[in-house]
């Protein structure tokens, strides 16, 4: 037995710890009860022994010292960084007698649930706000609610479901499974997965896939290590993805590469799209997105005459303006070319054996709580009267009418928050001024983390310590297969998994909750019914099962009848087909087909005021060292990625007096920033990257320092407002009109509310 370490524990990965989306195995190594190493486990049909920086320095993480271990409640003003530690009694108390007050005084809609990314928060955090009763579910802050959400919606408009690129993942043998298919090519679009874990898509398995044969296309403003590996690589403007997919469209169908059998049989409104796709020639695409004609033409006929091929796409195409509609064009691509439903191509992904976490859809919320719960939640949740996107697809509010509601009091009043895996002052917030006043405007306000942020420090009144994932129970059934997390040891101090801290202020919300479940485990084991295991089984099986035939299983489903709920063949569409024309955007009074908008501040949209902000900023550029505003504090991660920069052409940096290693201020109408220049010879001369969610933690925690989230935070710049027709989609956080300046020695960027315009869109 080795002197480093006494027992080694496997488990399944999600957050707390990296931070990702999470799904990968791991290796635990303890000596007592203190984690010593982690390693990626070579078993784990996913990960299959990869693990990132992040998984590597969590014993860094976990053993932090300055982890929150304790419940917290203000003692001080708002932003003095004054809390005292109090029992969870006293915590759970206070959290339940202020939201009955609310709900007693206001109704529930008065308190807004607030979670980050697609973590392992979802479920519990649904789980809680529908027991207290509150229709109002949100990732505050995010523009546009514009991450996953218009990609999904936007997609099952068009085919019914959730459709992620065929990489072998939902096999336990993958790549030797004989049911599998390589893909010929992949367009990576608007994503450089190889830095990150994005939607339970692992960047390596896109390498993997090169190894056996895959060629890449490559759709990004931004070079990265694929684009240089790409056989095709689309440098396009910012923002401009509609109109390339809808290029692409009309090259298909001029030159008849797509699958006239799929088309003929499958496909509902296909002339009404060729019409509309007519309208992008390659001369127009290429004025809109700055894509050579050549190349466009070349990289389309490679994708629709080599079948199957793939699409991965990424985030940014949320942050399209009008996106859900751009998600429609690019969904329209693989099921024209006949690259859905079969092996190597596009398939739909199904939680594992059908298993829905959380309710988050309006039909997975009407199974589990009845139609008049439906119609009672819409009556209130912020933008579903405004968007019928927001009252019948992807149950989250309207994010950037919540932000207003909560200034303004407007149609009810707000009156609280419980924040979870959200650092929204540090992370994703538009206009960082407008946020702070509304959550400064709340009665009371809740954060459970695991450190103090920027978030923390200004508005929380109570401070819950979240457990990391090594010290929690949970289940993940994102796609497949079913997976087990398992507490290998007891938390530090008193840090509470975030599913037990939902779980018992839920139940003191809705008492007849406890007849059904004692524990939480009790709900783990409904869930995973169809798996034939309980969680304890689950975790004696090994941790994951994958199942053998049914819903989670890919390939020609439409066929089968596994796709629709009534079981017949075809898709979940109202026509059964897939809606290239959709009947049901045209139901709502929208536009059915898809179509591109120009970014509301551009070079064709505003001419003249690109002459005084004459660069774009690209936000949100992706650290394989961090996750979001997550982990500045871990020293391994900080060493090997030390400072907030600012990519930019050499050319262009020389021409402002910039050098390599400067200290810059980037800054529009709205406000400004500093970031430490870094030359990049592969940027557009038009643009700059910059990576999000900077606050360093070694600066000042109180206010107004915020730990300097004011001085580095590039999403001060960004526009905050409503950006799609469909309510979700249009964060414009990738097409900042910015002008760029050496950082005046002395100079103050100021704390909240210092020198800023109020998030209103730019002037001349």
């Amino acid at each position: 037995m080795s002197i480093e370490y006494d027992r080694v524990e496997r488990t399944t990965v999600w957050s707390p710890g990296p931070g990702c989306h999470g799904g990968c195995g791991a290796l635990v190594y303890f000596k007592g009860d203190k984690v010593v190493k982690v390693e990626g486990d070579p078993c784990h049909p996913w990960s299959q022994g990869r693990a990132c920086p992040r998984l590597l320095a969590y014993t860094q993480f976990v053993n932090h010292p300055e982890r929150i271990l304790y419940p917290l409640k203000r003692v001080g003003e708002r932003g003095e960084g004054k809390f005292q530690r109090i029992s969870w009694d006293e915590a759970l108390d206070t959290i339940e007698y202020k939201f009955k007050e609310f709900k007693d005084k206001y109704g529930p809609e008065s308190v807004i649930f607030v979670q980050g990314t697609g973590r392992d928060i979802n479920a519990p955090l649904t789980f809680l706000a529908y027991a207290y009763g509150s229709p109002n579910l949100s990732q505050l802050g995010l523009s546009g609610q514009s991450c996953y959400t218009p990609r999904i919606t936007g997609s099952c408009m068009t085919d019914g479901t959730l459709t992620v690129a065929d990489c072998s993942q939902f096999f336990e043998d993958r790549y030797d499974d004989p049911r599998w298919a390589c893909p010929k090519y992949i367009i990576v679009w608007a994503q450089n997965p190889t830095t990150g874990c994005p939607d339970g898509f692992y960047g390596h398995w896109i390498v993997d896939c090169m190894k056996r044969g895959s060629k890449l296309i490559v759709i990004d403003p931004r070079a990265t290590w694929l684009s240089s590996r790409a056989e095709y690589f689309l440098q396009c403007r910012p923002g401009s993805d509609g109109a390339i997919a809808l290029g692409m469209i009309n090259l298909i169908i001029q030159n008849e590469w797509y699958d006239k059998e799929i088309v003929e049989k499958w496909c509902y409104g296909f002339d009404k799209l060729k019409e509309r796709a007519a309208e992008y020639t390659p001369e127009r695409v290429e004025q809109l997105t700055w894509v050579p004609r050549e190349i466009l033409y070349q990289a389309t006929k490679a994708y629709a005459t080599s079948r199957p091929s793939a699409i991965h796409w990424g985030m940014p195409i949320d942050m399209n303006p009008e996106a859900t509609y751009t998600a429609q064009a690019i969904s329209a691509l693989w099921c024209i070319t006949g690259n859905f439903d079969v092996p190597g191509g596009n398939v739909a992904a199904r939680g594992a054996f059908g298993i829905a976490m959380w309710p988050i859809n309006a039909s997975q919320v009407l199974e589990t709580y009845g139609e008049e719960f439906v119609k009672k939640i819409n009556e209130k949740r912020i933008g579903a009267k405004e968007y019928p996107y927001i009252a019948n697809t992807r149950l989250y509010i309207q994010p950037d009418l919540a932000v207003e509601q909560m200034l303004t009091g407007e149609p009810y009043p707000i009156k609280g928050t419980y924040i979870q895996t959200s650092n929204l002052l540090g992370g994703n917030a538009a206009d960082l001024n407008k946020h702070h006043r509304a959550l400064m405007n709340m009665e009371f306000n809740v954060v459970v983390d695991v450190f103090h942020n920027p978030t923390t420090m200004a508005i929380a009144d109570i401070v819950l310590p979240a457990a990391c994932f090594t010290e929690r129970n949970s289940i993940r059934v994102w796609h497949t297969p079913a997976q087990a997390i398992r507490k290998l040891s007891e938390p530090l101090g008193e840090a509470r998994n975030d599913w037990e801290i939902n779980f018992e202020l839920a139940l003191r919300f809705n008492s007849e909750l406890r007849k059904k479940y004692s524990k939480v485990e009790d709900f783990f084991d409904e869930k995973l019914k169809p798996t034939g295991y309980t969680f304890e089984e689950l975790i004696e099986h090994g941790g994951w099962v994958f199942e053998k035939e049914g819903v989670s299983v890919p390939y020609y489903r439409h066929e089968k009848g596994l796709l629709r709920t009534d079981g017949k063949p075809g898709f979940a569409t109202p026509t059964g087909k897939v809606e290239l024309y959709s009947t049901q955007q045209e139901a709502w009074g929208l536009d059915p087909l898809p179509y591109y908008a120009e970014p509301p501040e551009s070079e064709n949209a505003t001419p003249e005021l690109m002459k005084k902000y004459p660069l774009v900023m690209i936000s949100g550029r992706r650290s394989p060292l961090y996750f979001h505003s997550e982990h500045r504090n871990i020293p391994w991660l900080r060493e090997n990625d030390p400072d907030p920069i600012m990519e930019i052409n050499p050319k262009v940096a020389k021409g402002l007096g910039l050098k390599n290693g400067d200290w810059c201020v980037i800054e529009n109408d709205r406000g400004k920033c500093m970031r430490k220049v870094k030359y990049n010879l592969a940027m557009n001369e038009k643009c700059v990257s910059v990576p999000h969610g900077w606050w360093p933690p070694e600066e000042e925690g109180k206010g107004p320092s915020y730990f300097g989230a004011w001085k580095y935070n590039c999403n001060k710049l960004v526009l905050s407002q409503p950006g799609s027709s469909s309510g979700y989609g249009g964060g414009a956080y990738k097409t900042v009109p910015v002008r760029i300046r050496k950082l005046e020695p002395g100079e103050d960027l100021g704390g909240p509310e210092v020198g800023y315009g109020a998030g209103q869109p730019l002037t001349v």
